[in-house]
Parts: C-alpha cells; structure tokens; sequence
C-alpha cells in the first residue's frame, strides 16, 4: 500500500451530461485531485490510453462507446489491470448491481447520487486495485 496526495492521483470522469461533469470536476478538483474528463466512450478511452489515470468514474449511457464496453476494452489490456473503475448510472440498482462486475468494472454508485458516495467509491477502487490510499 502506498499513500499519495490527491495531487498525484489521476481521475478521469466521463459522461456525456455536461452539467454531472461539471459537479465531479468541481467536487474533485477542490480536493486536490488531477481531473480529466470525457462527454462520450470513445474520448473516454482515448483520454485512459494517453493519460494512464489511476481510477475512472463512467456513465454507462454514452454516445459512441457506453460505459460497460469502455470497461470491456480496459480490461482486455493488462496494462490497466489497475485501473478502478466506477459506474455511474441511472438505469437501476439491480441491472447496475448485475452488470457492472460482469464487464470489470469494481464498483458503482446509482443515480441520483451523494458526492459523498462517488468520493467513497473513488478511494475504495484506488485501495483494491492500485494499493492507494489518499493522504489528508
């Protein structure tokens, strides 16, 4: 296990309502973390490959590429076998409870959601799969 500052931690948020990307960024940023974000799959996989984050939090209704196949592709490579990823989403407890692990991805938070609820799925996904724990 290692600690790191939130400044050292890589997020990539993606999701394809502008005005959820604007709450997680704001939430995020003012904690100090390293934010990234994508409005569809396709960008959201491309941001993963170029910017090598450490978690990522993923809508799973998005254009191009939706959020259980970017989590598909992710865990087709090695590279990201530790990468958390987080699903955020409103189509329904259950599908969501059923779904998420089948595609790798570690966890999810439904919507609506408690920031407080996405920020604890953050550390929880960084401790299991990176060995982070966030100092402060």
């Amino acid at each position: 296990m290692k600690t790191l500052a939130p400044a050292e931690v890589k997020l990539l948020f993606a999701d394809d309502d502008w005005e959820i990307l604007g709450i997680l960024r704001e939430h995020f940023s003012q904690r100090g973390f390293d934010v990234t974000e994508a409005n569809d799959g396709e960008e959201a996989l491309e941001l993963a490959f170029k910017d090598r984050p450490h978690a990522m939090v993923l809508d799973v209704m998005m254009p191009r590429l939706n959020g259980w196949e970017v989590v598909k592709h992710l865990r087709e490579r090695t590279d990201f076998d530790n990468v958390g990823v987080v699903m955020l989403t409103a189509i329904g407890p259950n599908l969501n409870a059923l779904t998420s692990p089948l595609y790798g991805a570690d966890t999810h938070v439904d919507k609506p959601f408690d920031l407080a609820d996405v920020e604890a799925a953050v550390h929880q996904v960084l401790k299991e799969r990176s060995g982070i724990l966030i100092s402060g």
